[in-house]
């Protein structure tokens, strides 16, 4: 008969990731402020991502030592900033060629009035 004794050992989660929280925040700030031109969505982005890349490594580093939720959120906040800041490069790009159209068309147009 075996004796089906379960080994702990392996789950003895005992501490969050450091900025896993701080990540979601960021990630979720990032794709909520894309439409502030973009630029302040682009900054909480790049910070969430700089945060997150830190923590994976001290995950990937002794993944037993963190709880999974802690994972889940990090890995949820990285996802958000890497959306929030592919969303606000759009908008920058959108921006700057809309004000590079519009300024075109300022200074064309007075050379359009004197070929009427």
């Amino acid at each position: 008969m075996e004796n089906n004794v379960i080994d702990n050992s392996e789950m003895n989660y005992t501490q969050q990731l450091p900025n896993s929280t701080a990540v979601l925040v960021l990630g979720i700030l990032s794709i909520v402020f894309c439409i502030c031109y973009g630029v302040v969505g682009l900054i909480l982005g790049i910070i969430a991502l700089v945060l997150a890349n830190k923590s994976l490594k001290l995950y990937n580093g002794a993944p037993t030592a963190y709880t999974p939720a802690s994972y889940k959120n990090l890995s949820a906040g990285r996802i958000c900033a890497i959306i929030g800041t592919c969303l606000s490069s759009i908008y920058i790009i959108i921006v700057i060629v809309a004000v590079a159209y519009a300024g075109s068309m300022g200074a064309l147009g007075p050379m359009m009035n004197g070929l009427k």
